[in-house]
């Protein structure tokens, strides 16, 4: 497993990264792409689950809030979430009157999935539109990248304590210590390297921001995780050869690009 992994990876990660850094037309059609499939794959755990799931709500609700962050940034999302709510409210009620004792969970869960995937996963576009976005971009993604990484190694060697023995049997403290401690160093060490090309980010700030992405983002695949046992399923696809889904992956990459964000509105230069 650890090879199929590793062989995907070395695929998978420098896609991401050199798409990142191009921008343009191609990054769009891949976020798109990835998150679309995401939510598909939400809507698939959810009915595995034996919920009510309206697919083209789900759907259309992510991609209508990806495509407005990307062409309009923040403007007219008030709009949008209100077009969402009640869409999602109208369908609930209409499963109520056909005596569906879960139609308040049918609208709790597609709010969660679109809000989730449509607006958390916006900041992929709002992070990568700000100066110097291309590399800000790529550095928190490579940062939860080798977060995961470092977690993953020091878990597999070491990890003996159990983190949430019934959500996710094979994570341990020891492996979110090593994904924590391997976000710092990283960060400190992107913070020397990439100098020429991000002066606004100081040594001391990219350990911090590894530091933070660390502690946060495997948190995000904790509430995969939930998801996957409810359903009973151990990966929420098999798109990515020894990773599983995409859902699977972008979980943290989401949190990266969220944590990014907050961050340079706190420290912008």
């Amino acid at each position: 497993m650890f090879w199929i992994r590793f062989k995907s990876a070395l695929v998978f990660v420098p896609l991401m990264l050199v798409v990142s850094y191009l921008g343009g037309t191609i990054y769009a059609i891949l976020i798109l792409t990835a998150l679309g499939v995401g939510a598909w794959e939400y809507c698939r755990l959810l009915k595995t689950m034996g919920y009510f799931v309206s697919y083209p709500l789900m759907l259309g609700g992510v991609l209508a809030l990806l495509l407005l962050r990307l062409f309009f940034g923040f403007a007219g999302m008030d709009l949008m979430l209100v077009a969402v709510l009640t869409a999602s409210a109208i369908l609930s009620l209409n499963r109520f009157e056909k005596q569906d004792a879960q139609a308040v969970l049918t609208f709790a869960l597609h709010i969660s999935g679109i809000l989730y995937l449509g607006w958390l996963g916006g900041y992929f576009f709002s992070l990568r539109a700000l100066p110097n976005g291309a590399w800000w971009t790529m550095l928190s993604l490579g940062l939860v990248m080798l977060v995961d990484l470092g977690a993953y190694a020091i878990g597999l060697k070491f990890g003996k304590h159990k983190m949430f023995p019934r959500l996710s049997p094979r994570k341990s403290w020891e492996g979110y210590a090593g994904g924590v401690l391997f976000g710092v160093g990283f960060g400190a060490l992107f913070g020397w390297v990439l100098k020429p090309v991000m002066p606004e980010l100081a040594v001391w700030e990219g350990a911090v921001l590894g530091l933070v992405i660390g502690v946060m983002a495997p948190f995000g695949d904790l509430f995969v995780s939930m998801l996957k046992r409810i359903a009973g399923v151990k990966d929420s696809g098999t798109l990515i050869p020894g990773h599983g889904g995409i859902l699977d992956r972008v979980d943290t990459w989401i949190w990266a690009v969220m944590l990014g964000i907050i961050w340079l509105s706190f420290f912008p230069d």
